[in-house]
């Protein structure tokens, strides 16, 4: 789905990270792309994390993450702002999230894209549930 030079996009399962970091070709002078992966943990009482799985109400998170962009547009000198989500399983050292951001100069799309992350976390509707090899919790360390 794309709204002037917003783009956002959910992938089942893990995230094609050169499909999702690959921006237009509108001139850009600098392009920032922060990609989140899942990443090995050891949790004392549910042993090695195996993956990590996202849900979400699609519809409303489409909405926040289009406002969200605007909101970074807004705030910065950006031209293009490109935002892949996981929805499913995410395996040790793949792609769960994928935000790309293109600016005349680089300091503008380092700071949305640190913005898109850090309020992302915040505002969009996406739950995590760790899948450990023994058992699952929420993203905020809750049993099953």
């Amino acid at each position: 789905m794309s709204t002037s030079n917003i783009s956002v996009h959910f992938s089942e399962n893990a995230i094609d990270v050169q499909e999702a970091s690959t921006l237009p070709s509108i001139g850009c002078g600098g392009e920032c792309v922060f990609i989140g992966r899942t990443r090995p943990e050891l949790n004392p009482t549910h042993g090695e994390l195996l993956a990590l799985n996202y849900d979400c109400y699609q519809e409303m998170a489409s909405q926040e993450l289009h406002a969200l962009a605007r909101e970074a547009r807004s705030r910065f000198a950006v031209n293009h702002i490109k935002v892949t989500h996981s929805i499913g399983k995410v395996a040790i050292n793949e792609a769960s999230v994928v935000i790309a951001v293109g600016s005349d100069h680089r300091e503008e799309a380092f700071l949305a894209s640190r913005f898109m992350i850090n309020v992302l976390k915040q505002r969009v509707p996406i739950w995590k549930q760790e899948v450990w090899a023994e058992g699952l919790t929420w993203s905020d360390g809750k049993p099953l």
